[in-house]
């Protein structure tokens, strides 16, 4: 899973984004309002979900919500908020946010209300996917093939539900590199790619003869039902 979050307090930014890393996520983050509203309209399909502060420079979280709500974009976004009027949550809510969170939080509870936005985008995603022998527990972060437990990195774990959310789909090497990289990571040419799917590969394959997660050469990469 992908976020972009929206924040101009650096503290702030470092301590999500290493938090989220923990929970499975991709984080990119953007402290300017403008630059953030232009990034979400133009890259919303890399992102699962937004987190925004309402106290932004350029530009607040309101017309941000407002903005990519006229573009027709429906990601699940979350409000950070200091202020807990009830005005301001009626407003928050009408402008286009999906959900609030006041300050100060917990990252725990940061996580579930991640979670639970998750669970209820325009086209509902499942919690526990499924692919042949494999089962992926996206709550839990578990995966089981043939009923036995696998061991994987966050970064295999994050292909794997890449995979099974698209299943009998090519997916190319930009597409994995935009949803599950953050944005500064700019070796597009090298074999981060490569060198995580083989190691995926040796842990959810069953034969050579017959790879579950297919490569497709010159193209990119399959995970076959």
């Amino acid at each position: 899973m992908k976020i972009l979050l929206i924040e101009d307090e650096q503290k702030l930014v470092k301590a999500l984004t290493r938090g989220l890393k923990h929970f499975g996520y991709t984080v990119d983050a953007v402290s300017d309002g403008a630059e953030a509203l232009e990034r979400a309209i133009l890259h919303y399909e890399d992102y699962d979900a937004i987190i925004l502060d309402l106290m932004l420079p350029t530009m607040d979280g309101h017309a941000i919500c407002k903005g990519i709500r006229e573009k027709g974009i429906d990601i699940p976004i979350l409000v950070l908020t200091a202020r807990v009027e009830t005005d301001l949550k009626i407003e928050l809510l009408k402008s286009g946010a999906d959900d609030y969170l006041s300050k100060p939080f917990s990252l725990g509870e940061l996580e579930a209300r991640l979670q639970a936005l998750l669970r209820r985008p325009k086209e509902q995603l499942p919690n526990i996917l499924t692919v042949g022998d494999i089962e992926l527990n996206v709550s839990e972060r578990r995966v089981t093939k043939d009923g036995k437990e696998i061991t994987l990195t966050q970064k295999e774990f994050s292909l794997l539900e890449y995979f099974m959310r698209n299943p009998d789909r090519v997916i190319d090497r930009d597409e994995l590199l935009n949803h599950l990289w953050d944005f500064n990571y700019t070796s597009f040419f090298s074999n981060a790619v490569d060198v995580h799917i083989k190691n995926l590969r040796k842990k959810i394959d069953n034969e050579k003869d017959h790879r579950i997660l297919e490569t497709v050469r010159g193209v990119g990469y399959r995970l076959c039902k």
